[in-house]
Formats: structure tokens, C-alpha cells, sequence
């Protein structure tokens, strides 16, 4: 087969067959075609699109590309819950142990932080003791302990799709839903899920950064789980400002302590109570109650102290150490080093979300590139949000570092400065921005 041909026929809009797909990726995970080549067929996908089955196919493929994870030790439904990233997202921390507490097991693999969207294997690394690093063999283990396990991804996992994420990085390729949704897929279902259920993030914050194209993306990845056999549901959420109150590791991490203390933003229950409910039910663990109903049985779940205990479980299981005061211990005290006011009365109108994220990464709450070290300590906590009103003075948010770091004054004023610019005020009433947007299955 003649990788020019497959180059010219997506290049005259015509649809690639399965056999070309499969030659496509062979040829990527083998390294045996020219970047250059690789790079224009990508071109050609974004200009001229796929369709449902070359989409679930290039899925598929990218999937079997290295290893495909057995869950067929788990008793019951493997559902996966993946977010498409986000500011001060920390919501599987929470969704984990919640999905535990019906009887849903809960394997998770998830990435590291790069640019403004945090990563969860970071957040749980800012406890210290805690394992990320769980082969597969031993999940069974970690299962039969707490009932949920969490891990970082392996490099063997579809190693096509990294390949191809790092040229449509430096070709101008990223920004196209038949390869987004396929990236995205083709990881869930190595991972090993029977069941998936999204969070597609929208807003400044988010890699979609409307309403629109995240619903485009949604039903894109909707299509290739269905078709690839797998149920997939869809929740749309905001990300025009930081979820929660606090972006950084150790600062989320305390929050979800805080959320499972019955003390948490409405705005991050909201969110996972929406996904739990969604697991819980493509699990066959719901015992015939409604969606409406589920969500508030997750709430009260949370609200009595029932979630605590099993996140307490996941801590201890994973090696993670609870202080006598029942805290998790951090691997660094967050130390404030900073205030931002507001500049004018009125109501906080908007929070721009990435800039959030971007100022959080300046503070050393995130890296730019793999090789950049962490300060767990670091990130920005959050009293008011859009829809608060406020006086002019009145502090909106604190600036963190971890409390052993030497401060460095010139990236602290200049994240107070990008922070305060992001936040706009208006002198009419704003309501309160709406966390769950819509929900597609």
C-alpha cells in the first residue's frame, strides 16, 4: 500500500478504508514513513473531515496500537470517566470514592498536568505516601482494598496516538474533532472501559471553547463509543471560570476535603454528582432510581460523611497518609503570599479561566514542558466568584507558594497582574454561572 495514495484520496475528500486506517497507524507506530508524510495526511483529515466509521476506526486502531489493559477481573460494569480538562478541575478525587460507595468499581488512569489544565495524578502525588504508579498486576489488590484504584498511564498505552499528538502539535492539526475525539476515545478504550462517560468542558478555560464545538466533540466521541461497543454518555460543563475556589495541587486537594466534609463550592458538587450519577447508572448499580434522584442520593452521600470514609480508603490503600486530625498529609504547606482586590464595586461579571491557569503555572503550580518541576504548594484560592458582589478593596483571591520555596518576587506581581485583568466587574446584577450545561448520550 502506497502511503501517497492514502494522502491524495483524504486530500480529494474521499473516505479512507479500514485497510488503509490500519496501514496508517502501522506505519506511525513502526516509524516507518516520514513525519512529513504523516504530518500531510493529518492536514488532509482536518480540511476534509471523516466519517463515523473511519473515525472509529483510526479509534481502534490507535487503541491497539500498544497495550489494551484486561478488566475482566472486575466484578461487574468498568465505566471510565474522562475530562477534557479544565481550570481547578478536581472532580475525580471525589467521583472515585462516591461511585465506591454504590458498588461501582472504580479503575482509573490519568495523566499528568501540562499547560493550564492541572493533572489529577499530580493532584493525588501532592499527598504524601501516595502510589501513582500501579502496574497493572496489581489492581486486583488495590480493588479488593477500597474498591478503586488510580494510576498514571503507562508509555505502552496507544503509543500511536502520542506520536500523532506530538506532530499535530507543531503542524497546526490539533484543532480538528474527527482527531480530538479519536485521541480521546482511543485511550479510554485501551484503558480497558466498558463504559465512558465524558466531561467535555467548555469556556475560556477549556480546550472548546464554545458551547457549540464542545457539543460537536461530545457527539463525536458519542458516535465512536457506541460504535466500538462501548455505552458513552456526554456532560457538557463551564469553564468560563476556574471550577471550585482553589487551582493548584495541594489548595484542590484541601478543597475536596473540604466538599467531603459537607463544605464544599455548589458549583464542584454539582459537577460530580452530574458524572457519578451517569457511572453509577451505565454500571447497572442505580437500583432503578432516576438520574434526578441518583444525583441527590450523591449529594446526601457526600453531605453525611459516607464518601469521606471511602476517600479515606482510596488515601490509605495507595499508600497516602491521614493525619491524626483526619486531614490527609501534603508533601508541602501552602504559604499566601499575596492578596488580589477588587478595583471597582459592582458584581464580578467574568473570571477568564485560562488566564487563571496560565497565572497558576507562573506561580509553579504546573509545567510548561514534562521536564518542569512542580511546587505542590503553589496555585491561587478563590473567595468570590461571577454573580458575587463586591467593593472596591474587598479581596477576591489569594497568591500561593509551597512554604519551603523561595519566593520569587518578579512572577508573583506578574501573575497578580494577569489574575486582576481577568476578572471583570459590572454595576447590573450577574447571575451566577451555571455549572452543568446539558448532558448528551
Amino acid at each position: 500500500m502506497n502511503f501517497v495514495d492514502i494522502i491524495l484520496d483524504k486530500r480529494y475528500g474521499r473516505a479512507l478504508s479500514d485497510e488503509q486506517i490500519d496501514f496508517f497507524i502501522k506505519s506511525v507506530t513502526d516509524k516507518t514513513v516520514p513525519d512529513y508524510q504523516v504530518s500531510a495526511l493529518l492536514m488532509a483529515i482536518v480540511l476534509n473531515g471523516m466519517d463515523d466509521r473511519e473515525m472509529t476506526t483510526l479509534t481502534m486502531k490507535m487503541a491497539s496500537s500498544g497495550e489494551m489493559n484486561d478488566l475482566s477481573f472486575v466484578d461487574g460494569i468498568a465505566v471510565d470517566k474522562h475530562s477534557t480538562g479544565g481550570v481547578g478541575d478536581k472532580i475525580t478525587p471525589i467521583v472515585l470514592p462516591l461511585c465506591a460507595t454504590f458498588g461501582v468499581p472504580g479503575v482509573k488512569l490519568s495523566g499528568r498536568g501540562l499547560g493550564f489544565t492541572g493533572g489529577t495524578v499530580d493532584k493525588f502525588e501532592s499527598v504524601k505516601g501516595f502510589n501513582v504508579q500501579v502496574s497493572q498486576e496489581d489492581f486486583p489488590k488495590y480493588l479488593e482494598k477500597s474498591g478503586m484504584v488510580i494510576s498514571g498511564q503507562t508509555p505502552s498505552l496507544a503509543p500511536a496516538d502520542k506520536i500523532l499528538y506530538a506532530l499535530r502539535d507543531v503542524t497546526g492539526t490539533v484543532d480538528s474533532i474527527p482527531l480530538i475525539a479519536s485521541s480521546i476515545m482511543s485511550k479510554k478504550i485501551a484503558g480497558g472501559a466498558q463504559a465512558i462517560v465524558l466531561d467535555v468542558t467548555c469556556g475560556s478555560g477549556a480546550f472548546m471553547k464554545t458551547e457549540e464545538d464542545a457539543r460537536k466533540l461530545a457527539s463525536a466521541m458519542i458516535r465512536i463509543g457506541n460504535l466500538a461497543g462501548r455505552k458513552t454518555v456526554a456532560v457538557i460543563t463551564n469553564m468560563d471560570e476556574p471550577l471550585g475556589k482553589a487551582v493548584g495541587n495541594v489548595l484542590e486537594m484541601q478543597e475536596v476535603h473540604e466538599v467531603l466534609l459537607g463544605r464544599g463550592s455548589s458549583d464542584v458538587v454539582e459537577v460530580a454528582c452530574a458524572l457519578a450519577s451517569r457511572m453509577i447508572t451505565l454500571a447497572g448499580k442505580n437500583d432503578g432510581m432516576s438520574i434526578e434522584s441518583l444525583e441527590e442520593e450523591c449529594k446526601k452521600r457526600i453531605q453525611d460523611g459516607t464518601v469521606l470514609a471511602k476517600y479515606y480508603e482510596l488515601i490509605i490503600s495507595q499508600g497516602g497518609n491521614i493525619l491524626p486530625s483526619g486531614a490527609p498529609e501534603y508533601v508541602e504547606k501552602p504559604f499566601e503570599d499575596i492578596r488580589v482586590p477588587a478595583t471597582q464595586d459592582g458584581y464580578i461579571k467574568g473570571i477568564q479561566a485560562d488566564v487563571i491557569g496560565k497565572a497558576s503555572v507562573m506561580l509553579g503550580a504546573g509545567r510548561l514542558t514534562k521536564e518542569d518541576k512542580i511546587d505542590y504548594g503553589a496555585g491561587i484560592c478563590f473567595y468570590r466568584k461571577v454573580g458575587d458582589k463586591v467593593k472596591r478593596g474587598d479581596v477576591i483571591c489569594s497568591l500561593y507558594r509551597g512554604e519551603s520555596v523561595t519566593p520569587d518576587d518578579e512572577k508573583l506581581f506578574d501573575a497578580m497582574e494577569m489574575i486582576s485583568d481577568a476578572i471583570t466587574y459590572s454595576s447590573e446584577i450577574v447571575e451566577p454561572t451555571k455549572a452543568v450545561i446539558d448532558v448528551l448520550d
